[in-house]
């Protein structure tokens, strides 16, 4: 009987151990981060710009508009939007997003309206936005769930004019700051200038989004701060490469610069919208190095970046016809498809010790 027992003693060392490591293992969470363009959420009213008392040029997205913007349609937007977010990040929690920053909403009325479609308000949603100076009424928004993110404070940092090279408002960058898995997090979300204004626009609003950056961790070395956004330019360009200085490899991030993992994703050959048949990757999720891991232990004191993934849905993508694997848009042509976006929704996932 003694025999037993002292071979039965190390059985148990094993298997305490291996169901330790199991539990160690389950103690980890995960945290997805998400960014959307939502091409052209417009409610049926005309707006006005209330800072300034002027007309917002939102007439095509009017019941009488070259649209027929009516509010059928727009009943069908929000709902295939709101399906869209829902299940972002799904595939891997099945809580999907905590925090997603979404662009092209005309104001708070719709971002309103949004997180009360069912499928995000049974968890929750709510939303963070600032009216901005843009012409057309277009904002950006930061979409979260209370069980995971707490806002703390929120500011419009505007799009500075510069002579030669900006010379009317333009979308500013909305910051909002609060506590993601008990760590200090702020989200720049961003929709930069249009291609067709050059690249001397994105190029400044890189450099001064990089300051802001600059500022904040300054104040608060421990800060992580992740911008994210439609940047209308690719990771290689001038605007994200130098002026924001968001690198591709993490071994070549300096202490203040940023990390960019979709960068690799494109050279791959996918991204999230196409022109001419042609893939661009224009929606994007960067990082300071302080969410970068410091190597390959399996120990997340602090939130650490993971992986960053486009998410490819089929009833994302047009299926037939002339656009036939381009993401199905909400018009094309002319004509009503009654889809979602022209942009992919894109998701950066985080471990962190719980």
């Amino acid at each position: 009987m003694e025999y037993m027992r002292t071979r039965f003693l190390p059985l148990c060392l094993v298997l305490a151990c291996a169901l330790g490591l199991r539990a160690q293992e389950r103690r980890i969470g995960m945290y997805a981060i998400g960014f959307y363009n939502l091409e052209n959420l417009f409610d049926t009213e005309h707006d006005i710009d209330p800072s300034t008392g002027e007309d917002k040029n939102d007439y095509e997205y009017l019941p009488d508009g070259a649209n027929r913007w009516t509010q059928l349609k727009y009943e069908h937007k929000l709902r295939n939007m709101a399906y869209a977010l829902a299940d972002m990040a799904t595939d891997r929690l099945k809580s999907g997003c905590a925090i997603i920053g979404v662009s092209e909403v005309e104001n708070a009325r719709c971002l309103s309206d949004l997180c009360q479609q069912e499928p995000l308000a049974q968890r929750g949603f709510r939303f963070c936005h600032i009216e901005g100076p843009d012409k057309r009424g277009v904002d950006c928004g930061l979409l979260y769930n209370p069980r995971f993110f707490t806002p703390a404070k929120l500011w419009l940092q505007p799009y500075v004019m510069k002579k030669g090279v900006n010379d009317r408002p333009t979308r500013g960058f909305l910051t909002v700051q609060g506590s993601l898995a008990g760590d200090s997090v702020t989200v720049i979300v961003c929709h930069w200038p249009s291609r067709f204004g050059g690249s001397p626009l994105r190029e400044w609003a890189g450099e001064q989004v990089r300051a802001e950056k600059d500022s904040i961790v300054a104040a608060n070395p421990d800060m992580k701060v992740l911008i994210m956004g439609d940047m209308n330019d690719d990771p290689f360009d001038a605007s994200m490469s130098r002026a924001l200085g968001a690198r591709r490899k993490m071994k070549d991030v300096k202490p203040t610069e940023l990390f960019n993992p979709w960068w690799q994703i494109l050279l791959d050959g996918r991204g999230t919208l196409k022109y001419d048949g042609k893939w661009n990757l224009f929606d994007q999720i960067v990082m300071t190095p302080n969410c970068l891991p410091a190597g390959k232990e399996k120990h997340y004191p602090t939130l650490t970046f993971n992986r960053a993934e486009i998410q490819y849905r089929d009833y994302l993508m047009q299926d037939s016809g002339k656009y036939k694997g381009n993401p199905k848009r909400t018009h094309a042509g002319g004509v009503w498809l009654d889809g979602y976006s022209d942009h992919l929704p894109v998701v950066a996932y985080f471990l962190r010790n719980l």
